[in-house]
């Protein structure tokens, strides 16, 4: 039962690139599903190595990378190539902001200085994945996402801000870095 979590933190590694061929190659009920089915893997993992308190080097690197990798690689989806539907600058302000507090998570755990989770985090992963499953769900279902830029594109800036908040307990505390 203890390797579960870290079995599934696996699986939704490998969906990943999966995911990205299925969509790319416009089977996109196809990419949906494993979208699903990856972020279904991250509440269960979460859930049952908290249930069996169950802890490990794997879990701590690999789940958050696993969880970066299917947000961004969904984001860079609609961002780029032929669909186009997000403003590139969303892609980069998430991403920058991925990459630098998990740069921070990291300088912080090496100094032994620990940084409790908190709620814009949650609501961080939530909106992310509530907009990336709706609009993943809206192209399988063959609807054009063209129709609905304006609201997509202000959905996901919020989202970009609620982003970039949840990241800023990192940087305000950038100071005990240099205690």
């Amino acid at each position: 039962m203890k390797h579960i979590p870290n079995i599934l933190t696996l699986l939704r590694v490998i969906l990943v690139p999966f995911f990205i061929y299925y969509f790319t190659q416009g089977q996109l009920m196809l990419a949906f599903s494993l979208f699903i089915i990856a972020s279904v893997t991250d509440y269960f993992d979460g859930y049952l190595a908290r249930k069996y308190n169950v802890i490990s080097n794997f879990g701590k690197i690999m789940d958050p990378l696993a969880d970066k990798l299917l947000v961004l690689s969904a984001l860079a989806l609609l961002s780029f190539g032929s669909h186009n539907y997000l403003s590139i600058w969303i892609f980069i302000i998430i991403t920058l902001r991925e990459l630098v507090i998990t740069i921070l998570r990291d300088i912080y755990k090496k100094k032994k200085i620990f940084m409790a989770a908190n709620n814009w985090g949650k609501i961080k992963t939530v909106t992310q994945m509530v907009g990336l499953t709706l609009s993943l769900f809206l192209l399988a279902i063959n609807i054009n996402l063209a129709d609905y830029l304006l609201y997509l594109n202000i959905y996901f800036w919020g989202v970009a801000i609620v982003t970039i908040l949840s990241g800023w307990s990192y940087l305000k505390n950038m100071k005990e870095l240099f205690n």
